[in-house]
């Protein structure tokens, strides 16, 4: 099966192994405002959509025309304006202690100072974007764009679960302890991915998050 002729801007439809389709386009708004579409009205014999920052793999079920489907996602990946509201998502509320190693330097390059990059970061309503890196990482977007600062120059080997960070336009918490280059802001004791639980990702696409300041440390 091949892609659908396309204009060099156009979104591109690929084939990923024999049972999905991955389309690729042109930023993050358009891979958000896609899986939104076919979230609301999934095509037939597709079984999940997963976004990603450029990107979006559409899966399907066993048997499943790919090649009529692909010139089904390149017409609803096209531009056609003015993108339709997202429907209504849930919310959770995560209680952040803002002591991050990185604040102070975080108020630095932004010019807000500490306290101003807490009352920033706790002021906007973030939207899970897409997830991954780690099992319950969701990569918040639509928060104050003064917050926008680059990785750490040098990662750390080690960042503690339930680390609160920033890097490029995103926000997140850290899961589990792992590696990690996000500016680190603050730290929070919710439960991000748990098995036992149903669903185990706390975060999902989708999911709209307002971060409150929780005070400081218990010494």
């Amino acid at each position: 099966m091949t892609s659908p002729r396309c204009p060099p801007d156009a979104p591109r439809v690929l084939p990923c192994g024999d049972a999905a389709l991955l389309v690729e386009l042109g930023s993050l708004p358009a891979a958000l405002a896609l899986h939104a579409d076919l979230a609301a009205a999934p095509p037939p014999g597709v079984v999940d959509v997963v976004p990603a920052a450029r990107t979006v793999l559409v899966r399907t079920a066993p048997g499943a025309d790919l090649a009529a489907l692909a010139g089904l996602l390149a017409g609803r990946a096209a531009p056609t304006g003015a993108a339709a509201a997202p429907a209504p998502a849930p919310a959770v509320e995560l209680r952040v202690v803002y002591d991050g190693e990185d604040l102070a330097e975080v108020g630095e390059l932004t010019g807000l100072g500490a306290a101003g990059v807490v009352a920033a970061h706790t002021a906007s309503t973030w939207t899970t974007a897409f997830t991954g890196f780690a099992p319950g990482f969701g990569y918040l977007t639509g928060g104050d764009p003064r917050l926008h600062v680059p990785r750490r120059s040098s990662p750390r080997t080690r960042v503690p679960a339930g680390s609160v960070a920033l890097a490029g336009e995103f926000s997140g918490v850290y899961p589990r302890t792992s590696p990690g280059g996000w500016q680190l802001i603050g730290t929070c004791d919710a439960v991000l991915f748990d098995p036992d639980r149903d669903p185990p990702a706390l975060l999902r696409p989708g999911t709209r998050v307002r971060f409150t300041d929780a005070g400081t440390a218990a010494p």
